[in-house]
């Protein structure tokens, strides 16, 4: 009697890749005549897989009008959907570029860290770890892990990622303190005279203002120029440019005060604010992955804190 091997094969039950791509396409910029010249197609072969993939899901993804389309509320959630899967895939190709022999991390941080404290560090942890590649984005608001799963690790700004499935660590206490150039410097004023002279300096995403800060030392808050940036980095050097005295963290300006082209405004004189801002996250499920553990003791030693 003849073996017989019965094979069962798992097909997945979604529409033609092609026709996904089509409507994310149509769908983000709101045109079929856009997505036609991103994708290198026709508006006419746009239109005829857009109705191809209606027809599957029988109700319309568009509103058509007279030269713009716009997703349904059905439509919309596709595209939600859609626009995550499209980023996995994604960074699962950009990592097969980036490193087809090594493991990569992807970590996500506010710009301001990525730029004066964690990118001036990082030669350091590429060094010791040559078969880990980094791969950097940043942006001012919190992510969400268990959403982006392209995304290994985090580091977030004044917001601490919570809820069943996060792990998260303070990365240390930041003293908050007034800083500017020495040339703005005059030793005939006392430091209260000259804040009342210098334009003051906020960055516009910093819990910490100029108003707390006269209200916390019992003075008077001057009627001085103000100025915002949405950037610690950007008020960081405005104040070394000589624009006026910026009130930030000094971890942001560790090199500049090193190399003597920033001042902190009333050291001995003022006590300092301190406060925790920067929180590092990951997904719980993957604190024993080598790639994540690595990583969270390294920059954990590096921000002097214990690696919970």
């Amino acid at each position: 009697m003849n073996n017989i091997h019965v094979y069962y094969v798992y097909m997945r039950k979604i529409p033609n890749f092609v026709l996904l791509r089509a409507f994310e396409v149509a769908a983000r910029l709101e045109s079929f005549t856009l997505a036609a010249k991103e994708l290198h197609l026709t508006q006419s072969a746009i239109s005829h897989q857009i109705r191809e993939l209606e027809d599957y899901f029988g109700k319309p993804l568009f509103f058509r009008k007279n030269r713009k389309v716009e997703p349904t509320a059905v439509g919309r959630r596709l595209l939600d959907s859609l626009s995550r899967v499209f980023d996995v895939i994604e960074a699962a190709c950009n990592e097969v570029a980036l490193a087809p022999n090594s493991q990569v991390l992807a970590l996500h941080c506010s710009p301001s860290f990525a730029a004066k404290w964690l990118s001036p560090r990082l030669p350091e942890f590429i060094k010791e770890n040559s078969d880990i590649a980094i791969r950097l984005t940043s942006g001012t608001e919190p992510i969400d892990l268990l959403r982006n799963q392209e995304i290994d690790m985090a580091i977030s700004y004044q917001s601490r990622h919570e809820g069943p499935g996060i792990h998260s660590i303070s990365l240390g206490e930041e003293k908050i303190a007034p800083l500017c150039s020495p040339q703005l410097i005059d030793p005939n004023l006392s430091v209260q005279e000259l804040m009342s002279k210098l334009t003051l300096i906020e960055s516009s995403l910093n819990n910490h203002t100029w108003e707390k800060w006269f209200e916390t030392h019992g003075l008077k808050n001057p009627s001085s120029r103000k100025m915002a940036f949405d950037r610690a980095a950007l008020s960081v050097s405005a104040a070394v440019d000589g624009i006026g005295a910026v009130l930030e963290s000094v971890r942001f300006a560790e090199r500049e005060l090193s190399r003597g082209e920033l001042v902190e405004l009333g050291q001995g004189i003022f006590e300092p604010t301190i406060d925790r801002t920067h929180f590092l996250s990951y997904r719980s499920n993957s604190k024993n992955n080598q790639k994540i553990k690595l990583f969270k003791e390294w920059i954990c030693h590096k921000a002097e804190v214990p690696a919970e």
